[in-house]
């Protein structure tokens, strides 16, 4: 006996139209460091708000520093008209050595004077400065080659240390994994954090970190001392940021005076033994809150004592407020 067939589903209504896509071009070019440019289009292309397009100053197929061939939509010169949204410029090493690929300047200034915003990654910087675009203005790029960028632009700052920088619609970032950072970012101003909180979620990476944080956590950027009892103070800091480090405290532990403590510390660390006792609570209260402790659960487990002193503290450093921060770099669903 035949099954009786299915009744169909009542037809729904058809779906109101969206905003349209945002363009968003990238200009890949020989050299071009392959996840400068991959790592930022996963992230727009997750957001599913975009129009993408990968060109090249010729059109033709490029070869990217890892080797791999990367084959273009366009030309630029063969873009759609009309205004674009985002233009992306990844970095290569050849640009921090002055060595420009045929027509990538021109490029940039030609997709630049379309869009309404330009954003670098890496050493994609020396292209935006190369061009013109960052005269005067506040940039970042890649750790290695913020002494170069400087002084190769003088009238250009360079932020040394942070993730990514924004100078009005002009956006540089540092290397290779902060321009994720920056795409979450953008993707955050266009369309929100919950947006950007679930693209962080599905490519399973950190909800972009501020853009004013260091390229690298504290024990990481401070040069490893040559003293023995000191490198021993640093390890117990890091260890375990809320135990008791006054400078008397660790001067006792390095059977040493307070004053010859804190001449070690600016000697070997560039800063006080509180001042360096701070920065490591600070960035472990921001990896708890980052990862759902409460206010008060960070300003305990960290050794800053109150939620006062957490906010003076964050205030201070920041610029933004412990429960502020917490709401915008959580990633676990609330």
């Amino acid at each position: 006996m035949p099954l009786p067939r299915p009744s169909r589903l009542p037809r729904s209504a058809p779906e109101r139209p969206g905003p349209a896509p945002r363009t968003l071009v990238m200009l890949a070019f020989e050299g071009a460091r392959l996840l400068d440019i991959t790592g930022p289009l996963e992230v727009f292309s997750s957001a599913a708000r975009y129009a993408i397009q990968v060109c090249s100053p010729d059109g033709r197929t490029v070869t990217t520093a890892s080797g791999t061939r990367l084959v273009v939509d366009a030309a630029v010169a063969d873009i759609a008209a009309g205004p674009l949204d985002t233009v992306l410029v990844p970095g290569a090493e050849e640009l921090t050595q002055g060595r420009f690929p045929p027509g990538l300047l021109d490029s940039v200034r030609t997709l630049a004077g379309r869009s309404r915003r330009v954003a670098s990654v890496c050493a994609g910087a020396f292209a935006l400065a190369g061009a013109g675009l960052l005269d005067g203005r506040r940039a970042t790029t890649h750790w290695r080659h913020t002494a170069t960028l400087a002084a190769r632009h003088p009238t250009l700052t360079v932020d040394p240390d942070a993730l990514y920088v924004r100078d009005g619609e002009l956006f540089t970032s540092a290397g290779v994994s902060a321009g994720i950072d920056l795409a979450l970012a953008l993707v955050e101003a266009d369309e929100g954090p919950d947006l950007a909180r679930e693209v962080a979620r599905d490519l399973v990476v950190f909800m972009q970190r501020p853009g004013g944080q260091s390229q690298f956590s504290v024990p990481a950027r401070t040069p490893r001392p040559r003293h023995d009892v000191l490198r021993a103070l640093l390890d117990a800091i890091a260890a375990d940021p809320a135990a008791d480090h006054s400078n008397t405290a660790l001067a006792t532990r390095a059977g040493v005076s307070p004053r010859h403590l804190t001449r070690l510390f600016r000697e070997h660390t560039g800063t006080t033994p509180a001042g360096y006792v701070e920065a490591v609570r600070l960035e472990a209260a921001q990896s708890l809150l980052a990862n759902g402790e409460t206010v008060t659960a960070a300003a305990r487990r960290t050794g800053i004592g109150s939620d006062e002193s957490l906010r003076r503290l964050f205030l201070r450093r920041l610029g933004v407020t412990p429960s502020a921060y917490r709401f915008r770099f959580h990633t676990t669903t609330r």
